[in-house]
């Protein structure tokens, strides 16, 4: 069992995918304030480390966070980045997927090369951090998967995305009930629409009032990383007060 304060994350050496930008980078910030060490991994390297500079540069933040290259469909990659992070901060104690991508568009025009794109982000990405995190997180370790709430409804144009964010809620649930006797938690964060390029870049017309902050996801990631040991919470979802798209 890690010796940490269990309410706190002063500390703990969390790997976050996706962090570059958006909501990881919003994840990786909040994570950086609570003065957990952070491995910032994204498939962008400059993002990456543009987001632990913005960490390091804080207050007695130096040294608190690296960026890292990963492409997480990749499983030499995941391997090398899980094993870069016990090297630097000497072990590993949460591992949260963020890394997401999608296509918009019709699934006529939906091709099988972006088809196998997304679903390698959005679904095998999350099995393989899953799979070889386990290597080094011990009792007290967390898994925690950023889903949406395509995961619950659906829409047109989307059908991998939804196909992809509907596999990661099996997946979740699943390894919930496949680690816990093993003291290692999961837990799901379904996340509504959020300021964010993943949003604004590809809607420009979009309406920005009824999108949160990514900020206020970040603080339900930090809820679920900091329940009693004697606790998990499989799944919760975060929705901005404005979305009326949601009952």
């Amino acid at each position: 069992m890690a010796s940490y304060d269990f309410d706190k994350l002063v500390g703990r050496v969390v790997l976050v995918t996706g962090g570059g930008r958006g909501l990881g980078a919003a994840i990786c910030a909040m994570l950086g304030e609570e003065g957990a060490l952070v491995v910032v991994a994204d498939i962008d390297q400059a993002s990456a480390e543009a987001t632990a500079r913005d960490i390091n540069a804080g207050p007695s933040g130096f040294g608190k966070a690296f960026g890292t290259t990963l492409d997480v469909g990749d499983e030499a990659q995941v391997q090398q980045a899980l094993d870069l992070a016990v090297e630097r901060f000497g072990r590993l104690d949460a591992v949260i997927n963020n890394a997401g991508i999608d296509v918009t568009v019709g699934i006529r025009d939906l091709t099988v090369a972006d088809w196998d794109r997304v679903i390698r982000t959005n679904l095998t990405g999350p099995f393989l951090l899953a799979k070889y995190s386990l290597e080094h997180l011990g009792p007290g370790g967390h898994i925690v998967n950023i889903a949406s709430t395509a995961a619950r409804r659906a829409w047109p144009n989307a059908s991998v995305y939804h196909a992809s964010k509907w596999g990661l809620m099996g997946l979740s649930h699943a390894l919930h009930s496949e680690l816990r006797s093993e003291g290692v938690k999961v837990s799901a964060v379904i996340a509504g629409g959020m300021r964010t390029p993943f949003l604004l870049d590809r809607f420009p017309d979009i309406d920005i009032e009824v999108l949160q902050d990514p900020a206020n996801v970040a603080r339900a990631v930090k809820f679920v990383l900091t329940q009693p040991p004697e606790t998990v919470i499989p799944e919760v979802m975060v929705l901005p007060m404005k979305e009326t798209s949601w009952p």
